[in-house]
């Protein structure tokens, strides 16, 4: 079958960002289905495209993904009105497509919820079918943010949410917590399906060698995180704990943070006026092989986000499945459906939100306890190999697709 995907932010490997559409695109590829891949350009990502963009466009054959490129280019960075003009008009360029091509089955993975207006118009206007993805509940995240408070913003985008809901004959959710909100919405249990994110299990097994970056030493405990800077990562929370760490004097840890993001330059101002140096060290974001090689050289990875009761069980971060695979144990500040799972493999280390000692005890009690971090890292493997295999969870979400265009 032919399949038109719709994903604003893809990127392949090549890129620094999440590559979960690259990676179900070449699932569906090598079940003998054509994949046209519709995205924008985004900081961070690759498209796999050089050609110049004609008229705004530019599109080309990439590991047998046919990739229409809008020249459109996002940043976390950007302020949210310029955000959602880009959300806004990659949709409106998206229905054009959605209205024209010839395919058999439409799929549109958010974020941004808008992402769903080509396929409702697909589904609606010339009875294509239907499979909407969602990466984050919304309006609900925005909302319990505090990012989005106008009422009639809300509304808009709790219809759009509705609209989306109930044109997919099929809805994959990326937690427990989005498929749960998405079936509370008056959806039918049976069409929403979970497909987490998973792991890169070759990427990360692979014999890398161990460089660790400037300013960390071999006997350091190397704590890292790596992902967005952003509102909803919480970053201060690794901040507030480098400060305890620091009137402690324990320079001999050291907080590795990977990445951009709208408040990446307000971090780094804090660390150094705090005199955080010494403990936290800022890097960019590295296409995934080099971070990698970065995760071969830590001791522990972690996944921390600002204390939002609603990112407890409905947030599936990219950063969590790396982690794992690379067989490093966890440090997680918050509860939820990934705190249950370090805690059921005994893979890492589960400190409450807002909780600056706590969170610099533990790192002090990893430093003076490392021979227990090997043990922590095998069984953080297993859990990647036995529940985030990407390669299962492709399996999974091509067979949705399939059933859904039967």
């Amino acid at each position: 079958m032919k399949v038109l995907y719709f994903h604003q932010h893809f990127s392949t490997p090549a890129g620094s960002t999440g590559q979960r559409s690259y990676e179900m695109a070449r699932g569906l590829v090598s079940r003998g289905h054509q994949v046209t891949m519709v995205c924008g350009s985004y900081r961070g990502g690759s498209t796999g495209l050089k050609n110049s963009f004609i008229r705004g466009i530019r599109q080309g054959i990439v590991d047998e993904i046919h990739v229409i490129e809008f020249d459109l280019t996002y940043s976390n960075n950007d302020g949210l009105i310029k955000r959602s003009w880009i959300f806004f008009k990659f949709a409106l360029y998206s229905v054009k497509l959605a209205l024209s091509l010839t395919y058999d089955l439409v799929f549109a993975t958010s974020t941004p919820l808008t992402a769903g207006i080509p396929g409702i118009l697909a589904r609606w206007f010339r009875g294509k079918p239907f499979v909407f993805e969602v990466r984050d509940l919304w309006p609900e995240l925005p909302k319990a943010m505090g990012v989005v408070t106008n009422p009639l913003v809300l509304g808009g985008l709790s219809l759009l949410e509705k609209l989306s809901y109930y044109s997919a004959q099929n809805i994959i959710g990326l937690s427990p917590g989005m498929v749960k909100g998405i079936a509370q919405r008056g959806v039918n249990e049976n069409q929403v399906k979970m497909v987490s994110n998973g792991c890169d299990l070759d990427l990360f097994k692979c014999d890398l060698q161990i460089s660790r970056p400037k300013g960390v030493r071999a006997t350091d405990l190397m704590v890292i995180y790596a992902g967005t800077h952003g509102i909803a990562n919480g970053l201060s929370a690794v901040l507030d704990a480098a400060r305890v760490l620091k009137s402690r004097d324990r320079n001999d840890i050291k907080l590795v943070l990977i990445g951009e993001g709208k408040l990446k330059r307000a971090l780094q101002e804090r660390a150094q006026k705090e005199s955080l140096s010494n403990i936290i060290i800022f890097l960019d974001a590295v296409p995934k092989q080099q971070l990698a090689t970065l995760m071969a050289s830590a001791d522990i990875g972690m996944q921390v986000l600002a204390n939002v009761p609603a990112f407890y069980d409905g947030t599936s971060p990219n950063k969590f499945f790396d982690y794992i695979a690379a067989g490093l144990p966890v440090l997680n500040n918050y509860p939820g459906w990934l705190a249950e799972k370090i805690i059921q493999y005994d893979c890492g280390f589960i400190v409450p939100p807002d909780e600056p000692k706590l969170f610099a005890d533990t790192l002090e009690f990893a430093a003076s306890n490392r021979d227990i971090l090997k043990s922590m890292g095998d069984r953080a493997r297993q859990l990647a190999e036995n529940e985030f295999n990407r390669s299962l969870l492709v399996k999974q979400w091509v067979d949705i697709l399939e059933a859904t265009a039967i």
